[in-house]
């Protein structure tokens, strides 16, 4: 059996069901003047003339559940729902213009960036071509370094002794890790 509901269902006439108890009651409410009026109870069978229903035998009651909505046209269907035309320039000032063009041009410029590119071909022709100009990508290609062509092969700096060091401890643990123990690593270990 399921519990009732917490906020019960009244009927026409106020009477609802006592979540606690199962009974029939009219509940508790409050006057105008601040006052309280007590909970009632409904004797079991009883019904208010506010809730007796209007008698229909079960043709009339099947012909009301087949009957169409009041007004209803037989055969005509509502026409299907356009989209919504957006607003018309002509009624828009200066400023509404100028936002509806940044507007267009912002989905425009995200429309390019989310666009997928056939292939990764593509991807490095339009790099060379608009990343700067044709002397930038000489200077790549010939072995210069740049900010954006750094030399990772360059002489580690003084600064940077400490770290080589740090990362050669690294590396030493990590070939303990994985097992792949050498001779020279072995006499490390032992030391």
């Amino acid at each position: 059996m399921s519990k009732p509901p917490i906020v019960p269902e009244t009927t026409p006439s106020g009477i609802a069901v006592d979540p606690r108890t199962l009974e029939r009651v009219i509940p508790e409410s409050r006057r105008p003047d601040g006052s309280v009026r007590k909970q009632l109870k409904i004797r079991p069978g009883f019904t208010p003339q506010e809730d007796v229903r209007r008698f229909r035998g079960t043709r009339q009651a099947q012909m009301d559940a087949n009957s169409l909505p009041k007004g209803h046209i037989i055969g005509w269907a509502p026409p299907p729902q356009a989209a919504v035309p957006p607003a018309s320039k002509a009624g828009l000032t200066k400023a509404q213009k100028k936002n509806e063009k940044r507007k267009e041009k912002r989905k425009e410029k995200r429309e390019e960036t989310t666009k997928v590119k056939d292939s990764w071909e593509d991807d490095d022709e339009g790099e060379a071509e608009g990343t700067g100009s044709a002397a930038s990508a000489e200077k790549a290609k010939s072995g210069e370094h740049t900010p954006e062509n750094p030399n990772w092969a360059v002489a580690p700096d003084a600064k940077n002794e400490g770290k080589s060091a740090e990362a050669e401890g690294l590396a030493d643990k990590l070939e303990k890790l994985e097992g792949n123990v050498t001779l020279d690593s072995w006499m490390k270990m032992k030391r």
